[in-house]
């Protein structure tokens, strides 16, 4: 009995991978109708959705925990270098009754976007990666290794311009006024920077991904290269709020590197689909007519 049930298992799993096989025969670029194209959306949203409710569970858990460490940068901005509850100035306050209950939701959504962008990221990759050839999906796993890492790297970066402009900005308030910035304010905030500079640093890695789908190329990734730069540092000069021109320089200095690294590795992918399928009608003047293969109508003859 155990024997014909093996038998049946490993006949059903040869059908199944004949079958998978046969579809990437029939179809080797991974082309779907406008529907499955839809579905497929709607079930990676849903997987992405599910990943950052659980994180949002896991941040409401270490709410106390989280919320100490978002509120770090504030405090060491205030003057004295640290919070006091209760002194106007060098705390945060809350103005509305439900105001403390959407602190809540708002610092469990900023640890469920944080820690499940592996999840999410992965997700998105996921939905283009059908687009691809056999060979070109095997970069899936390089791709989430490398887009955590940058995210985290932005959010890193976020809190270091975060605290030295919030510093700036209390140290604008004139001598006669009170510095009262709300929660909510200050959350709306945090969560503008952590984005903002976490989506920043995936800018190279669009462009490499732009490039395997064959949107960009490289010719026209050097056009624009000096646009992109210049557009990178003018971010840095809006995010960074406060005139220290070294927080500016560090991180435009950062993100023009990395959009130099995804220019070389734009161009080391378009030096090797050349390689492999080299352009027939390369090396032609304009007026000048290509050869005619007639290989097979020798053979047909």
């Amino acid at each position: 009995m155990a024997t014909r049930l093996t038998g049946a298992l490993k006949g059903a799993r040869i059908v199944g991978e004949h079958m998978v096989h046969s579809q990437r025969q029939a179809n080797p670029e991974g082309r779907m109708p406008l529907m499955d194209h839809i579905r497929e959306l709607r079930n990676r949203v849903v997987k992405a959705a599910l990943a950052l409710i659980a994180g949002m569970a896991i941040g409401l858990i270490f709410y106390h925990q989280v919320w100490n460490f978002v509120t770090a940068p504030y405090c060491h901005a205030v003057p004295g270098g640290h919070c006091v509850s209760g002194i106007i100035g060098k705390t945060l306050v809350v103005t509305g009754p439900l105001d403390a209950f959407y602190l809540y939701i708002k610092v469990a959504f900023v640890v469920g976007l944080v820690g499940t962008s592996p999840i999410w990221l992965y997700q998105l990759w996921a939905f283009v990666a059908p687009g691809l050839y056999a060979r070109e999906k095997k970069y899936t796993y390089l791709f989430i290794g490398i887009a955590a890492p940058l995210f985290a790297l932005g959010t890193w970066f976020s809190l270091l311009v975060m605290g030295r402009g919030l510093h700036f900005l209390i140290d604008l308030v004139p001598a006669n006024t009170a510095n009262l910035f709300t929660a909510d304010t200050y959350i709306a905030y945090f969560m503008t920077m952590i984005l903002a500079f976490g989506l920043c640093f995936e800018l190279p890695l669009l462009l490499v991904m732009l490039n395997q789908v064959g949107v960009l190329t490289h010719e026209r990734f050097r056009k624009w290269r000096r646009v992109m730069i210049f557009l990178v540092f003018v971010f840095a000069g809006i995010a960074s709020p406060s005139p220290d021109p070294v927080t500016m320089l560090l991180l435009g200095g950062v993100c023009a590197a990395l959009v130099e690294a995804a220019e070389l590795a734009v161009f080391l992918n378009d030096r090797r689909r050349r390689r492999l399928h080299p352009d027939p009608y390369a090396g032609l003047a304009d007026d000048e007519l290509s050869p005619l293969d007639l290989g097979r109508e020798d053979e047909e003859v």
